[in-house]
């Protein structure tokens, strides 16, 4: 027979552990998954670079393309000489996004005009008042240096920046498309609707070359004068005035 298995007890040792003074926990937070949050400067890029694209659209209306350096734009926003292409690679860059920042607001604006005026704007006459109106704003209005430096600036910028312009432009215009030809249908428009969109567009948008606000009519007067030119609509107040 084989010998029984003993079995050895394991001693084991309780050891003191040294009087020492008592631990402090440390919490570890966990770092929340995810982009990691952005401090104070990179928070304030997206308000400089509307200040650069403000900036840029007032110079490059007020001067031109060519006579603004990125110097002056930068010196416009309190910033270094080098620190706009932070933000845009080139000065053709800027300027692409100034028009592009310039048509994007302009449909927003438009769709925002439109909107408002539904209710109060029963025909095809009274919504033409509304564009006309608003385009008038968008041109001469606050904030409105965007617009043009889009039509008089468009030899600067690439063929494929303006392919993209154009597509923009004529989402903003298409809305008009069903104007004219509902006032085409009443026999109020004088010319096929293709023409008359051009001429009355040409037109509106000359207006940024001779406007002057301290010397020329209201915007509301403008666009008054714009739908007699256009369709012969007087405003009320002027066709009480009219002799019988």
């Amino acid at each position: 027979m084989d010998k029984p298995t003993v079995r050895k007890r394991s001693t084991v040792r309780a050891v003191a552990a040294p009087e020492t003074e008592p631990t402090t926990a440390v919490v570890v937070e966990k770092r929340p998954r995810g982009r990691p949050r952005k401090t104070l400067d990179e928070r304030d890029d997206g308000n400089r670079r509307v200040e650069l694209l403000n900036a840029a659209a007032r110079l490059f209306h007020r001067k031109g393309f060519d006579a603004t350096s990125t110097r002056d734009i930068a010196a416009a926003v309190g910033m270094h000489s080098g620190s706009p292409f932070y933000h845009f690679k080139s000065k053709g860059a800027l300027l692409y996004a100034v028009m592009d920042e310039g048509m994007r607001s302009a449909i927003v604006r438009q769709t925002a005009a439109l909107e408002a005026a539904a209710p109060a704007a029963p025909d095809a006459a009274a919504l033409l008042r509304v564009l006309i109106r608003n385009h008038f704003d968008v041109l001469l209005g606050p904030g409105s240096d965007f617009i043009p430096v889009m039509l008089y600036e468009s030899r600067s910028i690439t063929a494929k920046q303006r392919a993209a312009l154009a597509k923009l432009q004529s989402d903003y215009e298409s809305v008009w498309e069903p104007v004219f030809q509902a006032l085409s249908d009443q026999g109020r428009l004088q010319a096929p609707v293709k023409l008359a969109r051009l001429l009355m567009f040409g037109a509106l948008n000359w207006s940024v070359q001779w406007f002057d606000a301290k010397k020329g009519a209201s915007l509301d007067e403008l666009a008054d004068a714009a739908m007699a030119l256009f369709i012969g609509d007087m405003p009320v107040k002027a066709r009480r005035k009219a002799p019988v």
